[in-house]
C-alpha cells in the first residue's frame, strides 16, 4: 500500500493535497491513502477557544477548502483520505465535508471516529474546567470506518501515527495482535506525520540537499504486509529522503526507546534504516509487544493573561541601561509572576547600529487581565523620556492575551469509548486491547552519569562538525535527539560510539545551562548511531504558557551543535 501526507501541522501548504494527488512515481503510480495531521498539543488550544466563540467550530477550516478543491480528484483516483483534522468537532467537520461535497456534485462515503473527548472525568482528575481534554485513540476505528467503505475519515485525538496504522490495518488485515507489523506502521507513521521534516525540512545538514531551495516534496510510505515500509517522495519533487533525513524526524518529539502508542508499544531501538535507491529508504526490523494499559490525554486549562513588551539597548553600558530599567519599572509591576531575558551582548565596535543592540525582554503572566494590561505597558511607555539613553521599543504596547496551560494525564481505557459513525449514521464501538505491556521508562536509558574520558580527547570543534540534530517539544519537556551524520565517512562506527559517551546528563547541564537544576534522561539508539535527550521542565508549562525565548525548543537542537566540544584527533 502506498500511503502519503500532506499535512504536518494546522497552517502547512494549502497546495499539498493536490501536489500528493497529482504526483506520481518513478513507475507512474499513485497513492491508496492520504493523510492529513493537523493537531497539537497547541492546536488544541486553540481550537479550545474557536469554540469557546463559536461551538459549532473545533475543527481544521483549511482541511475543508482542501477538499473543496481536490475531493473530486481524490475520488477519481480512488484515493482514500484520512485525517486528524475534526479536533474538537469531528462530527461537526464530517458534515462539513458533506455539504462540500453536495455543492461540487459529489458524494463520497464520510465516516468520523469520536470518543476521544473526556472532559468532564473528575473520577480521573479531568474537571469540568478543562477547556480541552483529549483522549489519544489508535488506529483501529479509522480501520474499521475503511473497511466499511468510507472515502473520507476524519477523527478527533487519535495519535498522528495512527493516521498510518489505520489504513495498513484494514489494507492488510492485521489484527489487534500483531504487534510487531503495528510497530513498523507506527515507525512509518511517525516518519509521515510531520510532513517536509521528512524530506529535508528543519534538517541541520540543509546545505546537502540537492534541492533545498525548491519547495519540498511531502513524504509518502510504501507499506508491506509485514510492517517493514519505505519511505519515499514524488518524482521531481524539491528535497531529499536519505537515512539523515529519516532519522531526523525518527527522533523528533519522542522520550525513551519505548514509544508508546494506544495500539502497541513500539520499541525505538530496534529500528533499522538502509537505502534501496535515490530517495528511498527502507525501515525494516521494528519490535513491537502489547499496547500500554492506560490512555494518555492531553489537558488544556486556561491559564490567565500575558504580555510583553521588548526594550532595545544599544551601545555602550548595556547591562547596565538594563539594570537601570529593570529598577524603574519593577515596583510597578503588580503581575503574578514577570520575567525578565536578556539578549546576547553585542559585539564591540559594531559597524551597524543593529549590530551595536540588544534585546531586553519584560513577559508578565496574571490570573486576571489587568496587571497585564495598561498597568503594565502604561508604566513601560512612561518611561520613555526618562530612562536609558536610546530608549525605545520593538513596537507599541499590546493588548493582553490569554495563555492556556498543557499538562498531560491518563485514564483507564474504561472511561473511553472508541467510536466510529460510518457514513451511513450506524454506530459501532471499538474493542480494547485485551493484552498489555508494562511501561519501563528506564529502559534504553544511559546507565551512567559521569562524562566520557578526556585523555585522549585532543580537538576543540562544534559538536554539528560530524552530528545532526532535531529538537522539539514534549509538554514542558524538551526533546534533543542527536545522531551521527552518514556521510560516508569510515569513522561513523567510531564516531557513534564517541557521540554516545559523550552525551551524559552531566554533560546536557554543561551545553545548556539552563537545565543546571533539571532532571536530564540520555537514552541510547545504537541502530541510528543516535541518543535522544529529555530534559524535563526545560519549557514549563508548556509552549503556550512558556515565557522562553524559544517555547517549544525547536532551535535547541541548533544551539547545541553549535556548542564547543573536545573531540578525538582521529574523529575529526
Amino acid at each position: 500500500m502506498r500511503i502519503g501526507n500532506c499535512s504536518g501541522f494546522y497552517g502547512d501548504r494549502l497546495s499539498a493535497m493536490r501536489e500528493m494527488l497529482e504526483g506520481r512515481q518513478e513507475d507512474g503510480q499513485g497513492l491508496d491513502y492520504l493523510t492529513g495531521d493537523y493537531l497539537a498539543e497547541l492546536t488544541m488550544l486553540i481550537l479550545g477557544r474557536d469554540t469557546m466563540k463559536d461551538p459549532a467550530l473545533g475543527y481544521a477550516k483549511t482541511f475543508a477548502r482542501q477538499l473543496e478543491d481536490c475531493l473530486g480528484l481524490a475520488l477519481e483516483q480512488g484515493v482514500r483520505i484520512v485525517s486528524n483534522a475534526g479536533g474538537l468537532n469531528p462530527a461537526g467537520l464530517a458534515e462539513r465535508i458533506r455539504e462540500v461535497a453536495r455543492g461540487l456534485g459529489l458524494d463520497p462515503q464520510v465516516a468520523h471516529v469520536e470518543g476521544d473527548d473526556v472532559r468532564g472525568l473528575a473520577e480521573v482528575g479531568i474537571g469540568e474546567g478543562a477547556l480541552t481534554a483529549n483522549a489519544y485513540l489508535g488506529g483501529f476505528g479509522i480501520a474499521a470506518a475503511l473497511s466499511a467503505g468510507a472515502d473520507v475519515v476524519v477523527t478527533g485525538r487519535v495519535t498522528d501515527a495512527s493516521l498510518v496504522v489505520g489504513p495498513a490495518v484494514a489494507h492488510h488485515g492485521w489484527t489487534p495482535k500483531s504487534y510487531d507489523e503495528l510497530a513498523g506502521a507506527v515507525v512509518a507513521g511517525h516518519v509521515l506525520e510531520c510532513g517536509t521534516q521528512a524530506t529535508g525540512g528543519n534538517f541541520s545538514g540543509f546545505r546537502s540537499l540537492p534541492d533545498h531551495t525548491r519547495s519540498l516534496g511531502f513524504p509518502l510510505a510504501e507499506i508491506a504486509a509485514d510492517g517493514s515500509s519505505v519511505i519515499t517522495k514524488h518524482a521531481g519533487t524539491g528535497g531529499a529522503v536519505t537515512i539523515d533525513t529519516v532519522t531526523a524526524q525518527l527522533l523528533y518529539e519522542i522520550q525513551t526507546t519505548r514509544y508508546l502508542n494506544p495500539d502497541v508499544t513500539t520499541h525505538l531501538d530496534s529500528v533499522r534504516l538502509r537505502e534501496v535507491g535515490p530517495d528511498r529508504v527502507e525501515i525494516s526490523g521494528v519490535r513491537g509487544e502489547a499496547p500500554p494499559e492506560r490512555l494518555k490525554v492531553c489537558v488544556n486549562e486556561l491559564g490567565g493573561f500575558r504580555n510583553t513588551v521588548e526594550f532595545v539597548l544599544t551601545g555602550l553600558d548595556i547591562e547596565a541601561k538594563a539594570d537601570w530599567v529593570r529598577e524603574q519599572l519593577s515596583p510597578s509591576l503588580t503581575a503574578a509572576d514577570v520575567t525578565w531575558t536578556l539578549g546576547a551582548l553585542p559585539a564591540p565596535d559594531a559597524d551597524t547600529e543593529e549590530g551595536a543592540s540588544c534585546l531586553l525582554r519584560c513577559t508578565v503572566r496574571d490570573a486576571a487581565p489587568d496587571p497585564v494590561g495598561r498597568a503594565f505597558t502604561g508604566p513601560a511607555v512612561e518611561l520613555a523620556l526618562a530612562s536609558y539613553p536610546g530608549f525605545t521599543m520593538t513596537g507599541p504596547p499590546a493588548q493582553p492575551a490569554p495563555y492556556g496551560v498543557y499538562r498531560p494525564a491518563y485514564v483507564d481505557r474504561s472511561a473511553v469509548t472508541h467510536t466510529v459513525v460510518h457514513a451511513d449514521g450506524r454506530r459501532e464501538v471499538i474493542a480494547d486491547p485485551t493484552e498489555f505491556a508494562a511501561v519501563d521508562d528506564a529502559e534504553g536509558r544511559r546507565p551512567s552519569p559521569y562524562p566520557a574520558p578526556t585523555d585522549s580527547l585532543t580537538r576543540r570543534m562544534p559538536l554539528g562538525t560530524f552530528v545532526h540534530a532535531r529538537s522539539g517539544d514534549k509538554g514542558g519537556d524538551a526533546n534533543l535527539g542527536l545522531w551521527v551524520a552518514h556521510d560516508g565517512s569510515d569513522k561513523y562506527a567510531d564516531r557513534v560510539t564517541w557521540l554516545q559517551k559523550l552525551v551524559t546528563p552531566r554533560k546536557v547541564r554543561e551545553l545548556v545551562p539552563e537545565a543546571a537544576d533539571l532532571d536530564v534522561e540520555v537514552y541510547l539508539l545504537p541502530n541510528l548511531g543516535a541518543v535522544n535527550v529529555l530534559v524535563r521542565g526545560l519549557l514549563g508549562d508548556g509552549v503556550a504558557a512558556s515565557t522562553r525565548f524559544d517555547p517549544q525548543a525547536k532551535g535547541l537542537g541548533e544551539w547545541v551543535r553549535s556548542r564547543m566540544v573536545h573531540v578525538q584527533e582521529d574523529l575529526a
